[in-house]
């Protein structure tokens, strides 16, 4: 899994870095979505921009060129599956309560009519909770650096797919936990070979890394 594209080779979260990975043969590109203030949706990690100003803040027609809405970015993906973290931490000023950022952003994907190509993820799990529950038939996904007791509980509970963890806290016993509960593993984010020929062997569902031609060669030998 391209993290925010192949983001070693070409800028994150760019169409250029998007392209880029499926020209790796990566099977699927994660990246990162936010609002504007007029409420387009689009593909940036952090809430600010290098000036300074916040992205909920601006206008999506005063946004850098490289921004790419979420539509172009899922353009350039058309080769892979796309795991789409929502961006809607409460320590961050565009922080929405009300999880309207979910409803927009399930919105475009439906629209699309391409389900099975979407796994939806967010650090904030009353996001991906809405997001199954206006479109069960949407794959989602809890990020999570660490995995407090009960979350796999949980996350079948609610019918989620897949556990994404920090790669430092994943161990044979967590895969196979989750495996059991029928969850799927995709840590974040490893770029060593080493540590992901580990994570092959604990077998491990997905990788996302900023070098996906770096992991393709680890899962092939």
């Amino acid at each position: 899994m391209a993290h925010r594209g192949a983001s070693k080779a070409e800028s994150e979260n760019t169409v250029a870095a998007f392209r880029r990975a499926g020209t790796m043969g990566a099977h699927a590109v994660e990246l990162d979505v936010r609002r504007t203030v007029d409420g387009a949706l689009v593909v940036i990690h952090d809430f600010r921009l290098p000036d300074g100003r916040v992205v909920r803040e601006t206008p999506r027609a005063e946004l850098p060129p490289t921004v790419p809405s979420l539509a172009a970015a899922l353009d350039a993906c058309a080769s892979m599956w796309v795991n789409v973290e929502i961006k809607n931490d409460e320590s961050d000023p565009d922080f929405d309560a009300t999880d309207s950022i979910a409803d927009d952003t399930i919105a475009a994907l439906v629209a699309r009519g391409e389900d099975d190509r979407w796994l939806v993820s967010s650090f904030r799990m009353e996001t991906i909770d809405r997001c199954r529950a206006i479109a069960p038939s949407i794959a989602t996904a809890w990020l999570t650096v660490d995995v407090p007791a009960g979350a796999t509980d949980r996350l079948v509970r609610h019918g989620h797919a897949a556990l994404h963890p920090w790669v430092g806290v994943v161990t044979a016993d967590l895969v196979e936990r989750c495996h059991g509960a029928g969850l799927r593993v995709n840590p974040w984010t490893c770029d060593d070979p080493a540590r992901m020929a580990e994570l092959v062997a604990y077998g491990v569902d997905g990788i996302c890394t900023n070098v996906p031609d770096v992991a393709l060669e680890v899962v092939a030998r």
